[in-house]
């Protein structure tokens, strides 16, 4: 396997990003330790939706589906990937967020690298998101006032989480309006920036390997992870 790829996440980066990923749509897989009720009124999603109220629907959505589907609940790779990508996807720039987490290289990439600069991170992200998934439950959360005007077009949306016996984790949306609606661009846990913690990694591999080896690193993670979720179900 690429060396890389075996370092590309160290094992804080690891954990921060997996609780930021699980914190994306706030999921967990017990719906019950939400504050909400699965099958309450959604409300729906359109390009007006503010951003705080846009996560909070996401959020409520998301645990309605899970509650209602025990592969879900038991953790299914495949239905969770498919639920990322209807209902979580739709809602983040991950253009935006793989240029900063690319930081200066992302200049001298090639549009067709860029394309699969971004391709490969978001893949890197989901799957990650998706394999963290199960390691949270019985969590509740703290959906706070959004502080920002109605003329703003880049805010922060600012998520507790609850937990028993400990102090509540932070969890920060930063956000963009866009023709198409809200967009979240980063997501930081307890002030540390999952797209940020990325940037260095990074840049290490582009100065050793270049553009091309950043890509095949990606590759190599994304590739060796859905081979290890076919030999788990196997």
């Amino acid at each position: 396997m690429n060396r890389n790829a075996e370092n590309l996440q160290p094992t804080r980066i690891r954990r921060a990003s997996a609780y930021a990923l699980c914190a994306l749509t706030l999921l967990c897989v017990t719906p019950a330790g939400a504050q909400a009720q699965p099958g309450a009124a959604q409300a729906a999603i359109g390009p007006d939706t503010a951003p705080d109220v846009l996560v909070k629907t996401v959020t409520l959505e998301v645990l309605d589906l899970i509650a209602k589907d025990k592969d879900l609940q038991s953790g299914d790779r495949n239905k969770l990937v498919a639920l990322i990508d209807a209902k979580v996807l739709p809602h983040f720039n991950f253009e935006r967020m793989t240029i900063l987490a690319m930081g200066a290289s992302w200049r001298n990439a090639a549009p067709a690298q860029r394309k699969l600069l971004i391709e490969e991170f978001k893949t890197l992200l989901v799957r990650t998101y998706a394999s963290s998934l199960t390691a949270y439950s019985n969590q509740r959360f703290d959906f706070r006032r959004l502080r920002a005007k109605p003329t703003d077009t880049d805010v922060t949306v600012v998520v507790r989480v609850l937990q028993s016996g400990a102090q509540p984790v932070p969890i920060e949306y930063d956000m963009e309006k866009t023709a198409a609606g809200w967009k979240a661009w980063d997501v930081r846990v307890a002030g540390i920036s999952l797209v940020l913690n990325y940037r260095t990694e990074f840049a290490n591999i582009v100065r050793d390997s270049g553009i091309d080896g950043l890509i095949k690193t990606l590759t190599a993670k994304n590739s060796a992870a859905e081979s290890a979720a076919s030999a788990k179900k196997k």
